[in-house]
């Protein structure tokens, strides 16, 4: 189980607001984040993943102390064991999609059921600039996978991909996500289109 308790202020178009998070979620779960755009959704997932520094709170998985604003207490994102699909993907451009599932893990029978999920294993010696926005996202979320995290965040993880290749990876994560044991938060901006990974859901206003 994860336990955030945060604040965070932010940079809102009619001036600052206070991003305030008190919640808990249990261990395997899928909790769909959805809410207005500069309602704070990607600054807490790269929050919780240690890019971003709240003013206040505690963040504390598996009782483990991850940030502790009073303690300063701010462990590394190394060490946080996270997989993170960013929404512009963070792929390295002069990688090949192998190179890029390789720099992630060295296990290469999970690269291959990976690429083989994601229908990357056909274009494994392709750089990111041959692929298509679709395909981009799907190698960046199979990246995210590849060290089998405890913890997925999700910004947006399906925005570029056409509605049968969106549902054809839904319904095979499921499975993967339920195998790796991971705690999985992903943000939305269509909760629906994610019936299929659970009921869980946290709005942002």
């Amino acid at each position: 189980m994860i336990s955030i308790a945060i604040e965070k202020k932010l940079k809102a178009y009619h001036g600052q607001q206070l991003l305030q998070v008190n919640r808990q979620f249990v261990a395997g779960s899928i909790t769909k984040i959805y809410g207005p755009s500069g309602a704070g959704k990607t600054t807490f997932l790269k929050i919780i993943a240690g890019l971003i520094v709240p003013e206040k709170g505690t963040i504390i998985n598996d009782g483990v102390t991850w940030y502790n604003a009073e303690a300063k207490i701010n462990m590394p994102v190394q060490q946080r064991n996270i997989g993170f699909v960013f929404q512009q993907y963070a792929l390295f451009p002069n990688m090949t999609v192998k190179q890029q599932m390789e720099y992630a893990t060295t296990d290469e029978a999970w690269i291959n059921k990976l690429l083989l999920l994601g229908k990357l294993d056909t274009l494994q010696e392709h750089k990111p600039e041959y692929l298509s926005g679709g395909q981009q996202q799907r190698l960046a979320i199979l990246r995210a996978l590849a060290t089998k995290p405890k913890l997925l965040l999700m910004d947006e993880p399906f925005s570029a991909l056409d509605v049968k290749m969106k549902t054809t990876l839904i319904v095979e994560l499921k499975p993967i996500l339920k195998e790796l044991g991971a705690t999985t938060l992903i943000v939305s901006h269509n909760p629906q289109e994610l019936e299929e990974l659970g009921n869980e859901e946290m709005l942002f206003e």
